[in-house]
């Protein structure tokens, strides 16, 4: 099959190629709002951008009635967000924290998600997460008709567990990603051929 995507829908553009871009890790996005709320929030349309300057780049649409997402608000307003990428115990409260909210409310207390600062200049990490990334916002993309706002942020520092970084600083842990519709633990590891 051909699908032209000048000819077709937006909402069918974005089903074959949330099913065609796979698997994609998923970036579990702590910010915070004028009043010091704690909003959390996963976005699968993500990934690494460039290691020299440090980016990663992240797509985020708009709620329901329209308005930019909390996430989208809070890091335009700080400056500023803590990237967390989803340990496989946190696969429940990750989904759940999609749910669209107050922005006053946190996903935190409502879904019970534990926090921990490590770093004052910046929002909290998730407990438990293996990998975050505290980012500055380096630029927003405005592309001409998107309903999404993709955001360049600069990585200023990188938290690993010890347990998932070797002497060699060899990163190897099992994170969830979005694949199509569902989503996947990348726990099959295979070592790359020899080039002859």
């Amino acid at each position: 099959m051909l699908f032209d995507y000048e000819k077709i829908e937006p909402s069918l553009r974005y089903k074959l190629m949330a099913g065609s871009i796979i698997p994609r890790p998923i970036a579990w996005i702590v910010s915070k709002n004028e009043k010091g709320v704690i909003n959390i929030a996963p976005f699968s349309y993500f990934t690494a951008l460039s290691s020299n300057p440090p980016t990663l780049i992240v797509s985020i649409g708009h709620k329901s009635d329209k308005t930019p997402k909390d996430t989208l608000k809070n890091i335009r307003d700080s400056k500023i967000c803590t990237l967390c990428l989803v340990s496989q115990e946190d696969l429940k409260p990750m989904h759940y924290s999609s749910k669209e909210l107050d922005g006053d409310t946190s996903e935190a207390d409502i879904f019970h998600i534990e926090t921990k600062e490590i770093e004052k200049d910046f929002p909290p990490i998730i407990k438990s997460t293996p990998v975050a990334f505290f980012c500055k916002l380096y630029q927003e993309v405005d592309l001409k008709g998107s309903k999404t706002i993709p955001l360049i942020l600069k990585i200023k520092k990188e938290y690993i567990k010890d347990e998932f970084v070797d002497d060699d600083l060899r990163v190897d842990y099992n994170p969830v990603a979005r694949l199509g519709g569902e989503y996947a633990f990348l726990s099959k590891h295979i070592k790359a051929p020899r080039i002859p």
